[in-house]
This record gives C-alpha cells, structure tokens and sequence, in this order.
C-alpha cells in the first residue's frame, strides 16, 4: 500500500473510530426497560481493535515518512508565515482602525513593509508551498509502507 492509500485508510479508521465512540456514549446508559441498540462491551472491544490496527498504520506511515521531513516540517512553517503576512498591518498614512477613532488626533502609520511587498512574498511562499506538496504527493504516490494487511 502506498502512503497515498494508507492516509486515505487513516482518515477512513478515525471515522470508523469517532462512530463507535458515538455509539459507545449514546448505548451505555439508557433507560430501565429501553432497548439498548448496541453492546457498549462489544462496541468498546471493536474500539481497541480499531485502536491498535490505527496506531501501527501512523507508525508506517512515520516510519516511511522519515526521508522527507524535513520538507514536511517546511511545508507547515511555511504555511503559518503566510497566514502571519496575510495579517501583517501595512498601513501608511492615517489609520482608520479601532482605536485610533478613540483618540482626539488621527493616528498616522508608516509600514517597513508594503502591503504590495507583502502580497508578492505571499505570492513567492503560495508557491514555494504549492512546488512543496507537489512533491509530497508524489512520495505519497510512489513509497509503499512495509506490508499491511488490510482490514477494511
């Protein structure tokens, strides 16, 4: 199985994993006389099956994932700068926010950094994120885990 197919399966166990807690919760404790739909003690037996088949599914994945990391952890710093830049106050000139309405005076700002300088980094990282999960969807597509036998 390739890590592509491997997270579509880990995402598929975490569903699988979120309904039996559902089940779990909403089957335990019922009214006296009230049918219960589902065995809580089935149902939490078949959670700790789930549990261990997830746990060592994440473990191949780590485990195959090991060579590229480095562009992984990239990846999500880049991302959390970009939605840092995209927050950046640009402001040049009199500012019209908040608290500046408060004061007697107008508030004038001055900016480092344009909000035209600002949207091109933007730009520039979009895209160095984009060449980036390129390349993770093709590892994703192409490294298979060391066998696993399928339980779906």
């Amino acid at each position: 199985m390739t890590i592509k197919q491997a997270l579509k399966l880990k995402n598929k166990l975490v569903h699988e994993l979120n309904e039996l807690l559902v089940k779990l919760h909403k089957n335990n404790s019922v009214i006296e006389g009230n049918q219960r739909d589902y065995s809580t003690k089935e149902t939490l037996a078949i959670l700790y099956t789930k549990v261990d088949e997830l746990t060592s599914l994440k473990s191949q994945i780590h485990q195959a994932n090991t060579v590229i990391y480095d562009k992984i952890f990239l990846l999500s710093e880049l991302k959390s700068l970009v939605k840092n830049l995209k927050a950046l106050d640009c402001t040049n000139g009199i500012s019209e926010d908040y608290y500046a309405r408060r004061n007697e005076g107008n508030t004038v700002k001055t900016s480092e950094i344009t909000a035209v300088e600002r949207d091109n980094e933007v730009k520039f990282l979009e895209t160095r994120i984009e060449q980036l999960q390129d390349e993770l969807d093709y590892h994703n597509s192409v490294t298979y885990l060391e066998p696993y036998e399928d339980q779906v």
